[in-house]
């Protein structure tokens, strides 16, 4: 679809809000916004514009609070706007530093600039932004050590992307006062030192969350591929620690990150043992810790993490039979134990030792056993003797009531009868507005 007006149109009226997407409005910055200057929300994303941003826009002196313009072509990025609490750049082609004008945003909840050739040190200029609840930076060339400061100021962070970038230096342990936060990648840089072990202490990848929150959009990597997440990032809670050069074991604190549903420390440096504690993340559905140096067992303790749908353990120094209850029968993929010497047993071609074969050689229902063969035909005979006497007593103890007593089966019928008019009429409410909804859409169109 294609935005198309003359250059020379001056709109006869004046708009607070504008809002087009996917719709071809460039390359150049539309004209006609000129003249409006009452805008306070401004998003024009996917909309084929080019360049940079014009001085007259910026000289209209609005009081902006959202300006949206990801997925285009820009060049540049703005003026100092004091009142904007939303900015969505992403996917752009914005290069060089940020200004430092960008310091007076104090207002700014919302900075997303993902996706683009930004260069230099970010967060000097962001000491002042106190507010922010969303900061996506990744896929840039930010350089320079994450400043400890983050975890001291900017106590309402609820998402914090850095992934790939340059950024050096250890994991400040001041990231554990984010109480907050639960999503964190900082994957793909060059960081170094050992996890801390106080990220098992941040409350907001342990809570569940009951009300819906605007926190814009964001791309998670999960599960080796990237997921898109819109309306729903609130639910998302992950740590990626992936692609640096991270040292030491993994903190047994993690296990208290009890709502935790992504953990990603692929290749690192990390070494000792998978802790065994891991099995108390009952809510984790993507484990990568893939190309490191761990060494021993399998924890027998993670069979009974039933959300676990993603594996992958492959290029440690694991050792011994790989388990095969619960969970674990759902992992038949190879790949997901290669490069591990020391593992045995399915899905592995490597069979195990008798010493390393912890299931019972005889174990229950295998058949080798005539009394228990005896136990289980009683049971059954036993069983369905009783299926007759049971529907016998439970029919009649309802109905022959419902017979015998009319109070009983007035209330009764009169209660099913109150149930029928309920979901109609909830039924008949939902379609109502279900045929409104469709037709402002037609309307609009």
């Amino acid at each position: 679809m294609k935005f198309n007006v003359s250059s020379n149109w001056i709109p006869p009226f004046k708009l607070n809000y504008i809002e087009i997407s996917s719709c071809q409005v460039g390359p150049e910055f539309p004209a006609w916004l000129r003249d409006q200057n009452e805008l306070r929300y401004v998003a024009m994303w996917n909309a084929g514009i080019k360049g940079s941003i014009p001085d007259w826009f910026w000289k209209l002196e609005l009081v902006l609070e959202m300006l949206d313009l990801r997925f285009n072509q820009i060049t540049d990025i703005w003026n100092n706007t004091p009142y904007l609490s939303i900015v969505d750049m992403s996917n752009n082609s914005l290069y060089g530093s940020i200004p430092g004008s960008f310091g007076s945003l104090t207002a700014l909840k919302f900075l997303r600039l993902s996706r683009n050739n930004l260069s230099g040190e970010i967060f000097p200029t962001l000491q002042n932004c106190t507010s922010i609840e969303n900061l996506d930076v990744g896929d840039n060339w930010f350089s320079g050590d994450i400043s400890p400061w983050i975890g001291e100021t900017m106590q309402s962070l609820l998402v914090l992307n850095l992934r790939s970038n340059l950024f050096t230096g250890v994991i400040p342990r001041q990231l554990c006062n984010l109480s907050h936060l639960h999503l964190l990648d900082l994957a793909e840089n060059n960081l170094s030192g050992s996890i801390p072990r106080c990220i098992g202490n941040i409350s907001g990848f342990s809570s569940i969350v009951n009300d819906r929150r605007y926190e814009a959009q964001l791309w998670v990597v999960a599960k080796r591929r990237e997921l898109f997440y819109d309306d729903n990032l609130f639910l998302v809670n992950g740590v990626n620690l992936a692609s640096n050069n991270l040292s030491g074991d993994i903190p047994e604190e993690l296990a208290n990150l009890s709502r935790l549903g992504t953990l990603n420390l692929s290749v690192n440096h990390l070494t000792g043992t998978i802790p065994p504690a891991i099995g108390r993340l009952q809510w984790l559905e993507t484990l990568d810790l893939s190309r490191n140096q761990f060494s021993g067992m399998i924890p027998p303790s993670m069979v009974s993490m039933t959300s676990l749908n993603h594996l992958n353990l492959s290029y440690n120094n694991l050792s011994g039979k790989i388990p095969s209850a619960y969970q674990f029968q759902t992992f038949i993929d190879p790949s997901i134990y290669e490069g591990n010497k020391g593992l045995c047993g399915p899905p592995l071609p490597t069979k195990c030792k008798d010493n390393d074969n912890d299931e019972p050689s005889n174990p229950p229902g295998s058949g080798n056993n005539d009394n228990e063969d005896d136990e289980d035909g009683d049971q059954m005979l036993w069983f369905y003797l009783s299926m007759g006497p049971g529907f016998v007593v439970g029919f009649w103890g309802v109905c022959g009531t419902l017979i015998v007593k009319k109070s009983w089966r007035r209330i009764y019928f009169q209660f099913i009868e109150d149930m029928k008019e309920k979901v109609m009429v909830f039924f008949s409410l939902k379609l109502a507005r279900l045929r409104r909804s469709l037709n402002m859409k037609e309307t609009q169109a």
